[in-house]
């Protein structure tokens, strides 16, 4: 009687020996997939006339390169958390870093602005999962009394990458070229897909929400609502004129259709009854 106990006990205490020490490296990974997409919000910004000379384009095209990045993070992050509930954090996050890393190759070795332009923008869906399921995943790959600890070193990571950004990408263009500023993701990406598809844990069949599905109508409406929303303040010229009005009042349209769809889904994308929580809602 006293060996399958032993066994058991020595299985458990190899468990917890393998198992906590894979603690930091997971949450290096996490930081990098935090610290990455932070960092191209900004890296490209004050590169744009180098690229506007590199590919012979006026400067309302290649501004581009930045607002197709933003534009995919901003409609598609909440999406992304969605699905990441239902297919998997550990799973959509490996997708999302390996989009991102490939997408930054892309860039680096575009010949073309269109080209530039639509890697960006896969990158901008590749960050849009990472900086969704990061913060998600921390419970996962920290013991429970470490989790403030952890979120503060991401909030960190986030604020590092985004005032890095701009020096960074001036430095890395002055001296290798424009294609530095991209391709300079690309080992740091490679690494965070290492850390987390090593030390990052599974994911029960268990821990999945049993009435769980997904809202297509709604991540439309809503990515609609928010594209519009960027362009009335992106587009113009610096002048707020009738095409900013426009997608304005499309915005505010996407947004009323947005939550009266999520009235009527099973599943909604965002639970609006949740604003009921004076707390929830004053945040």
């Amino acid at each position: 009687m006293s060996k399958p106990l032993v066994s058991a006990q020595g299985e458990c205490a190899i468990e917890g020996s393998t198992r906590q020490p894979a603690a930091p490296w997971a949450l290096a990974g996490l930081a990098l997939s935090m610290l990455l997409p932070s960092l191209d919000t900004s890296i490209a910004n004050t590169s744009l006339p180098l690229l506007a000379k590199a590919f012979d384009a006026p400067f309302q095209q290649v501004q581009w390169v930045v607002l197709a990045y933003l534009l995919a993070i901003t409609t598609l992050i909440v999406g992304a958390g969605r699905l990441g509930d239902l297919v998997g954090r550990r799973r959509l996050l490996l997708v999302g870093i390996f989009c991102f890393t490939f997408a930054s190759m892309l860039c680096g070795v575009s010949g073309q602005l269109w080209v530039l332009i639509a890697a960006r923008a896969e990158q901008g869906l590749g960050a849009a999962i990472m900086l969704a399921l990061t913060i998600a995943s921390v419970s996962e790959a920290v013991p429970r009394d470490r989790i403030g600890r952890a979120m503060g070193l991401l909030g960190t990571m986030s604020a590092i990458g985004t005032a890095l950004g701009p020096s960074l990408g001036g430095v890395l263009a002055a001296a290798f070229g424009w294609p530095a500023i991209f391709l300079v993701n690309v080992p740091l990406g490679v690494l965070a897909f290492v850390l987390v598809s090593r030390h990052m844990p599974r994911e029960r069949t268990a821990d999945k929400p049993a009435s769980a599905g997904f809202d297509p109508l709604g991540t439309v409406l809503l990515a609609v609502a928010l594209a519009a929303y960027a362009l009335a303040m992106t587009l113009g010229h610096g002048k707020f004129g009738a095409l900013n009005l426009a997608l304005l009042l499309a915005a505010v349209a996407g947004a009323a259709l947005f939550a009266y769809a999520q009235t009527q889904v099973a599943a909604p994308l965002i639970r609006l009854s949740m604003l009921r929580d004076g707390d929830l809602s004053a945040g």
